[in-house]
């Protein structure tokens, strides 16, 4: 069975699938403030607006991170 996470903010649910997840990084690099590796949860959505969340999950590429909204 798959294993799939998922965060809230506001109308913006994030999907993030971790055995898809390839760990290029881009999340990382591009929104530091809001994906930490090291804690737990390690995405932290509140720390970004809706538009630049939606930008960079748009950039995932191997796509383990997705949203949906409300």
């Amino acid at each position: 069975m798959e294993t799939i996470k998922e965060y809230q903010k506001d109308d913006l649910t994030i999907i993030w699938k971790p055995k898809k997840c390839i760990h290029s990084g881009v999340c990382v690099k591009t929104l530091p403030k809001v994906y930490d590796p090291k804690t737990s949860p390690w995405i932290k959505p509140e720390n970004a607006s809706l538009e630049a969340l939606k930008s960079q999950i748009n950039a995932c590429p191997s796509k383990a991170l997705s949203y949906r909204e409300l």
